[in-house]
């Protein structure tokens, strides 16, 4: 294992009812109001696609971009103040930099998003690469992300690891040739019983260990 790369919503911060909570004042703005689990059953995707789907062509899609930068606007709003990386991260990235471990992030967030928790939390030099949906040109599954990251940090994508909180992000992550750490923010472990790709599942960062997370590293096969 010669570096760690980073999801960033929902792995380094647990945001995703953050999201949800946005959505619903967003779209009660529209006519739209649903409840919180109705959100969180049917909002899901990307911003234009969701709107699109709740709304047929009612909307253009300049307009559709410009509410989704809104809703984007509004997460933004209501995180700020319960704005706090996932417990034990920030010990763990101290260990990961005592060590020299190279570390990159690879979100599929708007570089809006992922420049608001990084700066607000003065958590940027950490990373070697950061890398959001507007460097690549197809989204997660699609492991080009995670390619590009590992080309950042100067390694082969098969010795890197990746710590990810959803099953489209380890999917990704099974494409590009990496294993994976899961973080149990937003899906439970049965979920990601098809991947055979993922070493471990974490609640939290507050017992990782670097060494023994070496040592499960280096166990695991090498995976397609």
């Amino acid at each position: 294992m010669k570096g760690i790369i980073f999801d960033l919503d929902g792995t380094m911060v647990d945001n995703m009812m953050i999201h949800h909570r946005a959505w619903q004042r967003k779209l009660k703005e529209l006519g739209l109001d649903l409840t919180l689990p109705e959100v969180m059953q049917k909002v899901h995707g990307v911003n234009e696609e969701i709107l699109e789907r709740l709304f047929g062509d009612r909307f253009t899609h300049e307009e559709r971009v410009v509410f989704s930068r809104a809703k984007e606007a509004e997460y933004r709003n209501i995180f700020k103040p319960e704005l706090k990386l996932i417990s034990g991260l920030h010990e763990f990235l101290l260990t990961l930099k005592e060590s020299k471990m190279p570390l990159g992030i690879g979100s599929a967030a708007p570089p809006e998003n992922v420049d608001f928790v990084l700066d607000n939390l003065g958590i940027r030099q950490f990373f070697k690469v950061v890398l959001h949906a507007r460097n690549v040109s197809a989204g997660k599954p699609h492991p080009e992300i995670y390619l590009k990251v590992a080309d950042g940090l100067g390694l082969p994508i098969k010795d890197c690891l990746i710590f990810e909180d959803s099953p489209v992000g380890v999917e990704a992550a099974r494409r590009a040739g990496s294993s994976a750490i899961v973080v149990t923010t937003t899906h439970r472990e049965e979920e990601f019983k098809k991947f055979p790709n993922v070493l471990k599942f974490i609640p939290d960062y507050t017992k990782i260990d670097l060494d023994q997370l070496k040592i499960i590293y280096h166990r695991a096969s090498a995976y397609p």
